[in-house]
């Protein structure tokens, strides 16, 4: 963000990251202001694209996904049609939740949550449709530090 956040702009963003369900009003009260400021403050928060969405985080054990697993994609076709035929196929499995393309190594690195080992072969089955060069999986054993908060402290102040 060019301008930086005001102290309360970081505060709300505090608040908000922990429980998207707060109302304006008890947002307002917790950072000293008028619920009429506190609700411009978000909505340009929102326009300016700082605030993407609002989620409910699901508990994955609870939903019969209780495998997270890590997946190294390497290709040997690096260009536009590949990638949009790859980025299209990934799009289209729900298990995936996350696909980056990466430097070094790697070309991509997929997180994904499946049931159980044949969930994931059945994903590695879809995957592979995208005629790859190699796939190499991790699978979770433990997870230590799990979050979405992002850390606030790094953005200049206005």
């Amino acid at each position: 963000m060019a301008g930086g956040l005001s102290r309360q702009d970081r505060e709300i963003l505090e608040l908000l990251q922990g429980d998207a369900t707060l109302s304006v009003g008890d947002i307002a009260e917790r950072v000293g202001m008028s619920k009429s400021a506190c609700w411009r403050r978000i909505h340009r928060l929102e326009e300016e694209g700082v605030i993407c969405e609002r989620v409910t985080l699901l508990n994955q054990q609870k939903l019969n996904l209780p495998l997270t697993v890590y997946i190294s994609i390497r290709t040997n076709q690096h260009n536009d049609q590949w990638a949009s035929r790859f980025s299209e196929l990934a799009q289209g499995i729900a298990e995936i939740l996350e696909v980056h393309r990466m430097s070094g190594d790697l070309d991509y690195l997929i997180k994904a949550v499946v049931t159980d080992m044949s969930g994931y072969d059945r994903l590695y089955k879809a995957l592979i449709k995208a005629d790859l060069f190699d796939v190499s999986s991790s699978f979770v054993m433990e997870t230590m530090k799990q979050t979405t908060r992002l850390p606030l402290n790094h953005v200049m102040a206005k």
